[in-house]
C-alpha cells in the first residue's frame, strides 16, 4: 500500500519486483500492487482493476510479468515529479526500455505525500542478452 514514507525509487522498484513475480503469493498479485501504486488519474485512464490487468498482459506491457532483472535510473526529477529510465530483461532474454514517471499526490486525503505512478511508456526493445 503506497504511504508518503515510500521514495520515487522504491515506488518502481517495489511495482517492478511485484510485476517481475507476478503470480506470487497469489495469481495476478504483482498486477494488483502495480494498480496500488497507479495514481487516481491513471487508474481512471487504465481501470478498473479488470481492464488493467489485460493491459498488462497485452502486448506492450506484457514482457513486465516475470521478467528476468530490471535497472531503474533515474534521468530528472522536481519537488513534484520523478522520472526514470527502466531497462527489463524478459523472459525471452529481450531487452526493453521504459519511461516510468511517479508524481507526489497533493490532493488531500489518504494518498496525500505519496508517490505514485502517472505514466509508463511502452517499451521500446534495445537487444537481447546472450
Amino acid at each position: 500500500k503506497p504511504n508518503n514514507a515510500i521514495e520515487p525509487y522504491q515506488v518502481v522498484k517495489i511495482q517492478l519486483k511485484g510485476l517481475m513475480n507476478n503470480d506470487t503469493p497469489n495469481k495476478n498479485s504483482g498486477i494488483e500492487q502495480t494498480w496500488e501504486f497507479a495514481h487516481p488519474n491513471n487508474q481512471k485512464n487504465t481501470g478498473p482493476l479488470d481492464s488493467f490487468k489485460v493491459m498488462i498482459k497485452g502486448k506492450s506491457y506484457g514482457v513486465l510479468l516475470d521478467h528476468l532483472d530490471h535497472k531503474i535510473i533515474q534521468i530528472k526529477s522536481n519537488n513534484l515529479i520523478v522520472l526514470f529510465e527502466v531497462t527489463v530483461l524478459d523472459k525471452s532474454k529481450t531487452y526493453y526500455k521504459f519511461n516510468w514517471q511517479v508524481e507526489k499526490y497533493t490532493k488531500d486525503g489518504p494518498l496525500k505525500g505519496c508517490w505514485l505512478t502517472t505514466i509508463v511508456s511502452t517499451p521500446t526493445p534495445v537487444g537481447s542478452s546472450i
